[in-house]
């Protein structure tokens, strides 16, 4: 539980744990970006940010291609909104799913050239929108330090 500083018949007013302050600032950075990124995605080339992850984490497996269980695990959703997902990417001729040779229950996702295409088109708007972002969130006190940290990996 929280305190909360002075007497009972002061004005109370929440005092986050440190933890749990660096985890709010870390969300708030990533809502931040993602936002940002997502309205950029969509305006340029009709895409959201889950379906740009999705693409980009397959072109970036040898074939271009995961099992649903592995892809849905690469982009952090559970498999029944990956399988959605990836419905919706293979009515836009974005993806095909194909039956493994080895393993008959396994299903593999693969990027389709039109796919490849499209991503090389949405990648350095996702680039951009990504600075953006982060300049913006820089700006702001509690966020500037996850903003330095952010740019450090990429370093």
């Amino acid at each position: 539980m929280w305190g909360y500083p002075g007497g009972m018949g002061q004005q109370r007013q929440a005092i986050a744990p440190p933890l749990a302050q660096g985890w709010c600032a870390l969300a708030a950075l990533h809502n931040r970006i993602e936002a940002h990124i997502e309205r950029a995605l969509q305006a340029e080339h009709d895409l959201s940010v889950r379906e740009f992850s999705v693409l980009d984490v397959l072109s970036r497996q040898d074939g271009y291609h995961l099992r649903m269980n592995e892809l849905s695990d690469a982009v952090v959703l559970s498999q029944s909104a990956t399988t959605r997902l990836v419905t919706r990417l293979e009515e836009r001729g974005l993806l095909s799913r194909y039956l493994c040779d080895t393993d008959r229950r396994g299903i593999y996702t693969e990027v389709t050239d039109a796919g490849c295409d499209l991503l090389a088109l949405a990648r350095p708007t996702n680039e951009a929108a990504l600075h953006e972002a982060l300049a913006e969130a820089e700006q702001r006190e509690g966020l500037a330090p996850l903003v330095a940290a952010v740019k450090s990996l990429g370093a």
